[in-house]
């Protein structure tokens, strides 16, 4: 195999799971300079990509490189071996943003509403951004969403921007990071252009800012984004932030930015629960235009209960594996892959349930199990009911028998209780999905 196969592989691995706007700055440019049994080497073109390379983007490298070459490889980044044109290096900062009447948005165009997989994990989030959509600038303005990495707060905000630009495509949209939004202010700053940098970012009809948490502590930055923010809402323009975190829980954000996050709406996304992260692996395959038999996505996404992200990595590991050694997949190959044996394959019994509910909200087991009727016992006990009936998939009766010999049909009226619930109440939601995940690690 020609050295450079791999490599061109590993572009379009990454091509895939990535928006044209990053891989077009980032990964486009790189080649492969050299390989050995336990490591690659690539070359960037100029010395910022090797550093954002290499701080932000080296574990999606590591594992397009695993999948590409079928093998963990040792990834050492170097500049490409060749002058640097001046001009080179400053395209890397005027990566275009704004969007206006073009057919290159800057929007991942795969990121769309319509492919978004709703679950109780961000039904809330989704209801949302649907309400923005209809009426922009005055629904919920800021929306702030939050969540842990890789549970999709980016693919729903882009999601919006797609959907208004297919609306209207003379909107004018910004979509950037919080680091790109501080790196143009900054560089405005030494290139004395801070008019410009004012016009781009408070002349548009809609900001998205992603990771808005890394403004923190940034005292320049967070006076200027603060200024721009009032502009903007001013105008009742649009303005969707996402962020690992809460306003509160930024300790260096300043008080008036923290008011005027929280003045909107703010939404959070948990990880995916099981039958989410199964819609997500039906919906992946079909974008790819790739099958996976159903025993086979229910193994992955009972293995991986981490994030999307992880688990669509792994999804294109193990198809690109399958395309490298010709191998069909099956239910012993993905748990290969793995690494290990998937969680979800063995049979939950009652009593993981019973300690796992006691645990988590740190009561006894003859609380749980026992006649007293106090609110702090009453939820958790229905929570076990449920999750006995639908995990454990035991009949009513017995359910009975073993939280204290209940009878059936209050047994009955608990599981309604929480199948109701989680249709409206967000902590019930909550607490089931991480409950579920637990069960299943």
């Amino acid at each position: 195999m020609d050295q450079l196969d791999p490599w061109a592989k590993v572009l379009e691995i990454i091509k895939d799971q990535t928006s044209p706007a990053n891989y077009q700055t980032w990964f486009s440019k790189t080649v492969l300079e050299s390989q050995t049994e336990s490591q690659v080497t690539i070359g960037a073109p100029t010395s910022f990509i090797k550093e954002q390379l290499s701080t932000k983007y080296l574990p999606q490298l590591e594992q397009a490189v695993e999948a590409a070459w079928g093998q963990k490889k040792t990834i050492e980044i170097t500049i490409i071996h060749r002058q640097i044109q001046e001009n080179e290096e400053e395209a890397v900062f005027e990566a275009p943003v704004v969007i206006s009447n073009s057919s290159f948005s800057g929007l991942n165009p795969k990121y769309t509403l319509e492919n978004y997989m709703v679950g109780l994990s961000n039904n809330l989030a989704f209801a949302a951004v649907q309400a923005v959509v209809q009426n922009p600038g005055t629904s919920y303005n800021p929306l702030f969403i939050y969540g842990g990495t890789g549970v999709g707060k980016t693919h729903l905000m882009q999601g919006v921007g797609n959907s208004l630009l297919k609306k209207n495509p003379s909107l004018k949209i910004i979509y950037c990071s919080s680091e790109k939004f501080m790196n143009d202010f900054i560089q405005s700053i030494q290139t004395k252009r801070t008019g410009e940098f004012r016009t781009k970012y408070r002349a548009c009809d809609l900001l998205l800012m992603d990771d808005i948490q890394f403004i923190s502590g940034r005292d320049s930055t967070q006076e200027e984004f603060f200024h721009t923010f009032n502009e903007l809402h001013t105008r009742n323009t649009q303005i969707i932030l996402t962020s690992d975190r809460t306003p509160e829980e930024m300790q260096e954000l300043e008080s008036r930015l923290k008011s005027r996050f929280q003045g909107g709406l703010m939404v959070d996304i948990q990880m995916p629960d099981f039958d989410t992260r199964v819609a997500i692996l039906r919906a992946k395959c079909q974008e790819r235009k790739e099958y996976l038999p159903e025993d086979c996505l229910t193994v992955i996404a009972q293995t991986i209960t981490t994030n999307a992200r992880e688990l669509e990595g792994k999804l294109i590991q193990i198809l690109q594996l399958a395309k490298l050694t010709g191998e069909s997949v099956n239910v012993d190959t993905v748990r290969k892959h793995l690494g290990k044996t998937a969680p979800g394959t063995h049979k939950i019994e009652h009593k993981q349930v019973l300690n796992q509910v006691n645990s988590y909200f740190s009561i006894k087991m003859a609380d749980l199990i026992g006649p007293r009727r106090k609110k702090e016992f009453v939820t958790p006990r229905q929570l076990a009911m449920y999750l006995l009936y639908e995990e454990c998939r035991l009949p009513y009766e017995r359910i009975g028998q073993i939280l204290g010999g209940r009878d059936h049909t209050t047994i009955l009226h608990g599981v309604e209780k929480i199948r109701e619930a989680v249709t409206r109440d967000r902590e019930v939601q909550r607490v089931l999905i991480e409950l579920k995940q637990a069960l299943t690690v």
